[in-house]
C-alpha cells in the first residue's frame, strides 16, 4: 500500500464522517446532565443567556490559591460605570463571586461588603483566592450596573481545595 492510497481512504472517512455529523435536520442539544461550568462548543450559537466557570470544572481538586476564570453568553460583561448610577443598560452586567454562597433570587441586591460576594465591577472575569481545605461551594452570578441580580444568570460549582 502506498502513502497516497493511505491519505486518500482516511479522506474519504473523515469526509463521509463529517457528512454524517452535518446531516442531521435538528441542532444537537446539551445533554441535561453536563456540569454547568462546561462552555458550549464554539460553533453552537445560542441566544439564550448564561454564565459558567471555565476554571475551576466542577468537582475539580485545586491548590489555594484557587484560580477562577469566568464565562458568560448572551449577555454583555462591562465595568459599573462611575457613581451615582441611576440607569442600569439593558443586557449588561458584572461577575459577582459568591463563597460558600447559593444563587441569588433575580431581582435581589448584592450589598457592596457582604463578606460572601466578591463584586467585580471593573468587568473582570479573572479571579485568585486563598481558600481553606475543604469542599467549598461557589457561584458565580451576574448582576446589573445596580448589583441587582439578572434572571438566568448564575451557576454553582462545587470544589476540594487540597492545601
Amino acid at each position: 500500500m502506498n502513502v497516497r492510497t493511505s491519505f486518500a481512504g482516511l479522506g474519504a472517512v473523515a469526509g463521509a464522517l463529517l457528512l454524517a455529523a452535518c446531516s442531521s435536520s435538528e441542532p444537537a442539544k446539551p445533554a441535561e446532565s453536563a456540569p454547568a461550568s462546561t462552555p458550549p462548543p464554539a460553533a453552537a450559537a445560542s441566544s439564550a443567556q448564561r454564565v459558567f466557570f471555565i476554571e475551576p470544572t466542577n468537582g475539580a481538586s485545586v491548590k489555594s490559591p484557587v484560580h477562577f476564570r469566568f464565562g458568560s453568553e448572551g449577555v454583555t460583561i462591562a465595568a459599573v460605570p462611575p457613581d451615582p448610577v441611576t440607569t442600569v443598560r439593558p443586557n449588561t452586567g458584572h461577575f459577582h463571586l459568591g463563597i460558600d454562597a447559593d444563587c441569588l433570587a433575580p431581582g435581589t441586591e448584592i450589598v457592596k461588603g457582604t463578606p460572601t460576594w466578591v463584586h467585580f465591577g471593573k468587568g473582570d472575569d479573572v479571579f485568585d483566592s486563598q481558600f481553606t481545605p475543604g469542599q467549598h461551594k461557589v457561584s458565580v452570578q451576574v448582576a446589573d450596573d445596580k448589583h441587582v441580580t439578572m434572571p438566568g444568570l448564575c451557576t454553582t460549582i462545587t470544589i476540594n481545595v487540597t492545601q
